[in-house]
């Protein structure tokens, strides 16, 4: 496949042994330091972080993407103690729960703790349809709430690694780093950018748990990713295989257009996702509040167009949201 989601398969000829080998050292290299290197020493340093200011082992949350894969590999080879979790959105697509599935299974017969976290708002357990109806409005692009919920709120007092990379968006460049704390207090926030960043020694001195976030791959491409998973023979979803560019929640506004086609192959999370945008409008006509929606269907389709024919509603005149993002409408 390419850029676009065709990675290529990279190999070197061995003309000692007559053979081919893997290319990997060849094509990942930055400034002439290996990729897989730096990666490897960004998770034994944050390994060594855990183990003295949390007392347990460094978390690999594994998505069931590629990225994920990829760092799953550089901490197996990294020699450090380490578990894997996958946050249950609910929205995943089947084939990406059942990858999940057979890669914990292997991972737990080599004596690796794995396990699925399933999330919880407002002290109960949620779903992504039960948190809809809860938010009164659905996941745009501008407010990602199912992200925060489903995924960013667990474990919060621990230390873990994400496949965040650069290269995946503009506001990723701009506000992820090697290194992170997590907070929602931006005077607290430390972000290391890169590997002898000043502030290093502040992060490492500090003593304070919450959670803390390695990005181990953050300065890969996604050319970078797929030359090292072909290169080591690395099984991946087979969604890639599908078309697929990407294999999070089916749905995601991320994925644009792409929806549509997601929609197609998986008519049931459509008819799940109308379902909760019909509770979520019993709860506002209950609660009263204005809105231009007639129907389920209607959400449906301001929701994939992310557009509004006249007479319905914005974003931003749902009380609910402008309590929720007052930093966007100042």
């Amino acid at each position: 496949m390419d850029d676009r989601g065709n990675a290529p398969v990279f190999f070197c000829k061995n003309s000692e042994k007559g053979g081919r080998v893997p290319a990997g050292k060849r094509y990942l290299t930055l400034f002439c330091v290996d990729l897989e290197q730096k990666a490897i020493e960004r998770i034994q340093m944050a390994s060594e972080m855990s183990l003295r200011i949390y007392g347990e082992p460094l978390v690999i949350t594994d998505s069931g993407g590629k990225d994920s894969l990829v760092c799953r590999e550089i901490a197996r080879r990294a020699g450090i103690p380490y578990e894997v979790v996958h946050n249950l959105t609910t929205a995943d697509a089947p084939e990406t729960v059942y990858y999940v599935r057979d890669t914990f299974k292997q991972l737990e017969e080599q004596g690796i703790r794995c396990w699925f976290h399933k999330p919880i708002y407002k002290g109960k357990p949620v779903t992504m349809w039960s948190l809809i109806p809860q938010k009164k409005f659905p996941p745009t692009r501008l407010q990602r709430y199912c992200c925060q919920v489903l995924k960013e709120e667990s474990l919060k007092d621990r230390f873990i690694t994400t496949g965040v990379r650069w290269a995946e968006s503009l506001k990723r460049k701009n506000n992820r780093g090697i290194f992170e704390n997590f907070t929602t207090d931006k005077s607290k926030k430390i972000i290391l950018n890169n590997d002898n960043d000043e502030k290093r020694m502040l992060f490492e001195a500090c003593t304070i748990k919450g959670k803390r976030i390695c990005n181990p791959i953050i300065d890969w491409q996604d050319r970078d990713v797929w030359d090292y998973i072909r290169s080591e023979r690395l099984p991946f979803n087979p969604l890639y295989e599908n078309g697929f560019f990407r294999v999070g929640c089916l749905g995601c506004p991320m994925a644009g257009k792409r929806r549509y086609r997601e929609f197609r192959l998986y008519p049931t999370y459509k008819r799940a996702y109308l379902r909760a945008f019909e509770k979520m409008l019993e709860i506002i006509r209950k609660e009263q509040i204005p809105t231009g929606w007639k129907d389920a269907q209607a959400v449906f389709d301001w929701w994939m167009e992310e557009d509004t024919p006249e007479g319905q509603m914005q974003l931003f005149e749902f009380d609910s949201w402008k309590k929720e993002n007052p930093d966007i409408l100042t």
